[in-house]
């Protein structure tokens, strides 16, 4: 395993506080990995609380930031990194992500803006990277976000994010499906630009759905099934990397269990099909 990945493997499912109940009865053979934003479970005690003990006892869990602001020019946002490493002490939790974006400036913005490609904002980001990984004491994942406009741009959208992780030896969180909806706003080609990434410090991966705003215009919003194209591209993902841990990112229009588990159970298969068929089947890691 790359020093780059996670100690998770197979499928994993983001937990919603709307599915504490409906998934009690679920086990690590139908979800191999959770998800939680830990700015949503941060001092929360009581049933709540007792309630994501019970998960993160069970399962292992990973934590995928909302509100970090990676981009921004505020101050970083020191007390909140300190709460989230006390948060992953306390659950075991196995490692960090947030988003390559910004949502705060004087105060919180409430959506994951697009951070400008160019020299000057690609400092900047690199140094916050580190001095999050300074504080928490590891390194963390980056995910590259989706983005309908590009102010200011002086590089590429593929050559900012190589650059960001390389500056800051941070790991990257492939989100397959803002590949995607990126590759369609954009008009590149999503197979060249998933070649093109430092897939060797994939930490995870996250797939999800989309809607369909135009024909030539998507908007990520995790409130539907993964399309056809997507799950391609996750196979394209794991001939080229190996064995990537993946999670189903479902936020708005949640349907039932059985629906869920369906998807996160197709994840598995492709896991299992794409080595199968590349003769591979033995360097599978254990999905479970």
């Amino acid at each position: 395993m790359s020093d780059y990945r996670l100690n998770i493997a197979g499928a994993g499912l983001g937990l919603r506080r709307a599915l504490l109940k409906p998934l009690e009865g679920v086990s690590t053979t139908d979800i191999n990995f959770m998800e939680v934003a830990p700015e949503n479970w941060i001092n929360v005690g009581g049933r709540l609380g007792r309630q994501l003990r019970a998960y993160t006892e069970r399962f292992p869990f990973v934590c995928h930031g909302l509100s970090l602001s990676i981009g921004s020019q505020a101050p970083l946002d020191v007390d909140l990194l300190k709460s989230i490493k006390a948060f992953m002490r306390e659950h075991n939790i196995r490692g960090y992500s947030e988003h390559l974006s910004y949502c705060s400036d004087a105060g919180q913005l409430y959506d994951l803006l697009p951070i400008p490609f160019t020299e000057a904002a690609l400092t900047h980001v690199a140094e916050r990277i580190k001095q999050a990984q300074d504080i928490l004491g590891e390194r963390i994942a980056i995910e590259n976000a989706s983005y309908y406009c590009a102010p200011g741009q002086e590089m590429s959208e593929l050559d900012f994010i190589n650059a960001v992780i390389e500056r800051a030896d941070c790991s990257l969180l492939l989100d397959v499906n803002n590949l995607y909806v990126n590759s369609i706003n954009h008009r590149y080609d999503a197979d060249a630009f998933l070649s093109g990434l430092p897939l060797e410090r994939v930490a995870y991966a996250h797939v999800a759905g989309h809607f369909h705003e135009a024909e030539d215009l998507r908007v990520d919003t995790h409130g539907a099934p993964v399309e056809e194209p997507v799950w391609a591209l996750l196979a394209a993902l794991y001939q080229r990397a190996g064995s990537v841990a993946t999670l189903l990112e479902r936020d708005f229009n949640i349907p039932s269990v059985p629906e869920l588990l369906t998807e996160v159970d197709k994840i598995r298969q492709i896991q299992v099909e794409t080595f199968s068929t590349a003769g591979l089947a033995g360097r599978v890691e254990a999905l479970t």
